[in-house]
């Protein structure tokens, strides 16, 4: 529409309709950094290599918020905001393919190095369990929450826990890495992420308040 034309119409209709496209701008200049690491990711590939994990159509998580497990405070989709979310979904006992995925994540996060700031990890429990103490302890900064069926709807194979899943900033399910997968390969694959998109530069604070892991472990 054409400033000839808005001029046409009602004050008010105006403001509306230049108010709309003003939004639907700033909307695409957020999506920007993201469409750009997928472009260079998923399109781009200079140096000819493939990547490891499954590629999924980007299938955004529910807005309902999660129950904290273990004392941790409920866990919503804004905590996906600046960071690109390692998730895995398994019951309370975390039997071995579950402790197994839990180490891959907490070891693809440290080989970050100063970029591991922009990797999360989250837990979806998927039945009432609450996880031992001890297995929590030996994951700082793991985010630990109730999962929801509106949630393993969107995550392919979640019901036989044992797939790590990688969700983008903007909270939507685009990676679902093998079954015993090779921490060499997931950490390139991340790396390769972080490396094209600008999001979450720097330590992201979240709500949860939750320390991050020292360097040592």
């Amino acid at each position: 529409m054409t400033s000839a034309s808005l001029s046409e119409l009602p004050p008010a209709a105006a403001r509306t309709r230049a108010g709309r496209r003003t939004l639907l701008l700033l909307a695409f200049v957020c999506a920007l950094p993201v469409l750009a690491s997928y472009f260079a990711y998923y399109v781009w590939q200079p140096d000819g290599r493939s990547n490891y994990g499954e590629l999924l159509v980007p299938a955004p998580l529910a807005a309902t918020r999660l129950a904290g497990v273990a004392g941790q405070p409920d866990f919503s989709v804004a905590e996906f905001e600046g960071r690109w979310t390692l998730l895995f979904t398994a019951p309370g006992a975390c039997e071995r393919p579950c402790a197994e995925a839990l180490y891959l994540m907490r070891q693809v996060r440290l080989a970050q190095g100063e970029a591991m700031g922009r990797v999360g990890r989250l837990w979806l429990v998927t039945d009432p369990a609450v996880p031992e103490s001890g297995t929590l302890a030996a994951h700082e900064g793991l985010r630990v929450a109730r999962s929801a069926p509106a949630w393993l709807a969107q995550l392919p194979g979640a019901e036989r826990g044992r797939h790590v899943y990688l969700v983008d900033p903007r909270g939507q399910v685009m990676m679902r890495f093998p079954e015993s997968a090779d921490p060499r390969r997931v950490i390139k694959d991340l790396q390769r992420l972080l490396k094209y998109s600008a999001l979450g530069r720097g330590q992201v604070v979240h709500p949860a308040g939750l320390g991050e892991e020292r360097a040592a472990q």
